[in-house]
């Protein structure tokens, strides 16, 4: 049996154990002894230690540090993250946000719901992107803990709207600001794109290449980056138009009431006019579309950080690096939420009975 190791030599440990026929069922009882996990081979401190260097380093690297099979971690893995997600108690969130994440190319997606009050992500599931997918978590949630969900940010996706307004009527929907902006940006992007396509000769010259220089925000440009878009907007008075009102645009959040907000809107509208700015009329018409839940985040009880669940698929993208080659989603949903919780105590239990 395997145990930690003792000045960097590898320890195997050798007992014997009890085994008792019982007069009473006829059956043989096997002695069980609180220091073995589940898998008979290792300690139960074994196994938290390894449930614990998979928290920081990958599989794979853990495996080649304890000399063990690629599948004996994933399961020591396994059983150290599912005594983190009981520890972390029953499911009764407030306010979550709900996004989707491509497990693999080809449009492949999975929901992911988070606690945006806790900050972590609760729930990864479902096939795709539908409203079946995330009505899958709405099911597995206890007797009226739908009824507690007070506010749901999620992006404009109508199958989205769909379920939280069939499971969960009582909450106040918002829509990220994040993929709002990346719809103003995509609108943005086609202005350059008519620009150029307008454009001949030194005029076009100042447009091409300039997407990233256009699209990324002036604080994560470098000096050269900052200068090239300057000269940019001075050539070219149209994209200056575009370019100024998508960095305008962001101020419609900062508003604490609806009356401000659509006062505001209607301002950045009336600056579209005689601009011949077609992406941008339509980027108009759809938040006309969806209004109600863009004003909704005016209200000082939807005030929640808009920011968190964008930031949480960013972690979620490096957790999936560190489990490549699985293919065993049950267990990246698991290393997904496992990982935003604390880790275990040094005496905690991996099979408490």
């Amino acid at each position: 049996m395997r145990d930690l190791r003792v000045a960097g030599w590898v320890v195997y440990l050798e007992f014997e154990r009890w085994r008792v026929r019982c007069s009473g069922c006829g059956g043989v009882h096997v002695e069980r002894l609180d220091w073995l996990a589940q898998n008979p081979r290792y300690t139960e401190r074994f196994a938290l230690h390894v449930g614990r260097l998979c928290t920081s380093m990958s599989n794979k690297a853990v495996a080649e540090l304890e000399r063990l099979h690629d599948s004996t971690v994933k399961d020591l893995s396994k059983l150290y993250m599912q005594e983190q997600v009981r520890r972390a108690g029953r499911l009764r969130p407030r306010a979550i946000g709900i996004d989707e994440i491509a497990v693999r190319k080809g449009h492949d997606y999975r929901v992911v719901v988070s606690d945006l009050d806790q900050g972590r992500p609760i729930w990864m599931g479902g096939n795709g992107r539908t409203q079946a997918d995330v009505e899958q978590f709405f099911a597995q949630l206890e007797s009226k803990a739908s009824d507690g969900i007070e506010l749901v940010v999620i992006d404009m996706w109508r199958p989205f709207r769909n379920a939280v307004r069939d499971k969960a009527p009582n909450a106040a929907i918002v829509f990220d600001k994040f993929h709002i902006m990346r719809h103003l940006s995509k609108a943005l992007d086609q202005v350059r794109r008519d620009e150029y396509k307008r454009l001949q000769g030194k005029d076009r010259s100042w447009i091409k290449g300039q997407r990233y220089t256009l699209l990324s925000a002036r604080e994560n440009l470098t000096l050269e980056g900052r200068q090239a878009l300057k000269k940019l907007l001075a050539a070219n008075r149209r994209l200056n138009t575009a370019y100024l009102l998508k960095e305008s645009f962001g101020q419609l959040w900062s508003y604490r009431t609806e009356r401000g907000a659509r006062a505001f809107f209607e301002r950045w509208k009336q600056s579209l006019r005689w601009q011949r700015l077609e992406p941008y009329r339509k980027f108009a018409e759809m938040i006309e579309r969806h209004w109600d839940g863009i004003a909704a985040y005016c209200r000082p009880e939807n005030k929640v950080s808009l920011g968190m669940v964008e930031g949480l698929n960013n972690k979620i993208r490096v957790i999936q690096r560190s489990a490549y080659g699985y293919r065993d989603e049950d267990y990246l949903g698991l290393k997904v939420i496992a990982s935003f919780l604390p880790p275990l105590p040094e005496n905690a239990r991996l099979h408490p009975h």
